[in-house]
């Protein structure tokens, strides 16, 4: 962590420098790049790894011959533009080929790594049904290394964008001073944020009228010109983003913003990256998230005519039926956070923190009640349990799977809500 700082300080601004000469201003550093000491893995590419902690196949082996190990580093390192400077790094592995990652510093990547974990359980569930199999839904995952509690590497994904990119260059297109005319409009929205909610409803309103209509589908029309190839990308965004939205949902998973949320162009399938935001904790910010996941105009826009309707809220039933008849399994692996050493004890309060260290005296076992109270939330929302966030009433009776699936909709597509959310989540896009 001490070599990322300085290494941090030491970067010119371009957004290309030398890995050669960061390492030369690191002393002792510098006799260790042609060491093979570690091992290479991919999630997504057919290098022997170690697997997942929820992973089992009696025919894996533990100790395989020819394991791909770290060669060298390619000298040129790409430094991104955002606040903490990541760096995306190349190996060449002994295999000769080259494995882009990318390095973050100031962020803890395990509760990333768990989740990560989760999705690969939740892919295993998904090829055992034969409707999700039929339909060959999936989670796309990638492969995250956590070095310490500070830092650690992400597999770079290639041909991806994210989403508020690819809305923005074709609302661009259809205006020339789009940009102008838009900040101008968001600034206002922004600065009514201390008005009443008719009144920041209204600004909303105003402000999603100039980002209409949506234009996400002229992406596909654009990138797939092939009507076979327009149908299957098409299909695999609106099935990719149902089964997230589920499975965001169960996990309380926030902060979906439109960096977030990235798109293959190969494909058309969504990827989700930044895991942090798990156990609704978007709702204890200080502008609460009250929508389950992002399900704005320009989402809705790219999954055709039908929109919701059709195949979207049919592979939401899906997964939420698959993920009613696994819960034992899901929730059990969920569990594990009660006793995940990455206990918030800096957002605990006097009391929970008085009871732990009470508990440690007298040699029990420490228990976060915080992670009792999110797995007791999961099991309702896996039950048909759900709140209006519009009343903060909470359901009597469990819903059906078609019951919750509409009022997830509902809830998600609520211009009264969206109003509701952080400027910065880009509710309008």
């Amino acid at each position: 962590a001490h070599l990322q700082q300085q290494a941090n300080n030491d970067l010119p601004t371009e957004s290309t420098v030398k890995l050669s000469a960061m390492v030369n201003k690191q002393g002792a550093l510098g006799r260790t790049t042609n060491r093979k000491a570690a091992q290479l893995g991919s999630t997504t590419t057919g290098i022997n790894k170690m697997p997942p902690k929820t992973y089992y196949d009696a025919r894996h082996q533990p100790f395989p011959d020819a394991v791909v190990t770290i060669h060298s580093f390619e000298d040129s390192i790409d430094v991104l533009s955002s606040l903490q400077r990541p760096k995306k790094i190349v190996i060449r592995g002994s295999d000769g080929q080259l494995y882009p990652f990318l390095c973050k510093s100031q962020d803890d990547l395990r509760v990333d790594s768990r989740c990560l974990d989760f999705c690969h359980l939740f892919n295993k569930c998904l090829k055992k049904n034969s409707e999700t199999r039929r339909r060959q839904l999936n989670i796309r995952t990638y492969a995250v290394y956590p070095i310490n509690e500070r830092c650690g590497l992400i597999e770079w994904l290639p041909n991806l964008c994210t989403f508020r990119s690819l809305v923005t260059k074709f609302y661009r297109q259809r205006s020339s001073n789009f940009s102008e005319v838009s900040n101008r409009e968001i600034k206002v929205y922004g600065n009514s944020k201390d008005k009443s909610k008719e009144a920041r409803f209204n600004d909303f309103v105003k402000l999603l009228a100039f980002h209409q209509p949506a234009v996400f589908h002229q992406y596909f029309f654009a990138a797939y010109p092939d009507p076979n190839r327009w149908y299957i990308s098409r299909m695999n965004f609106v099935r990719s983003t149902a089964v997230m939205s589920m499975i965001g949902y169960i996990m309380g998973l926030g902060d979906r913003h439109c960096e977030n949320i990235l798109i293959d162009t190969c494909t058309g399938e969504t990827v989700h990256v930044d895991f942090n935001c798990l156990f609704n904790k978007g709702l204890t910010f200080e502008i609460p998230e009250k929508v389950p996941f992002r399900l704005t105009h320009n989402i809705v826009d790219g999954m055709g005519t039908l929109g919701v309707e059709g195949v979207f809220r049919k592979t939401c039933e899906i997964i939420l039926h698959l993920i009613r008849d696994e819960r034992e399994l899901l929730v059990s692996v969920l569990k594990t956070f009660i006793y995940d050493p990455l206990v918030e004890w800096k957002s605990a309060t006097r009391e929970e923190v008085a009871n732990m260290k009470k508990q440690q005296i007298e040699g029990g076992e420490v228990v976060n009640m915080k992670a009792q109270t999110h797995v007791r939330n999961i099991l309702e929302r896996v039950r048909g349990y759900c709140t209006d966030e519009l009343t903060g009433k909470r359901v009597v009776l469990p819903l059906s799977v078609e019951g919750q699936v509409d009022h997830l909709i509902q809830q998600a597509t609520s211009n009264e809500l969206l109003c509701q959310m952080f400027i910065g989540w880009a509710a309008y896009l």
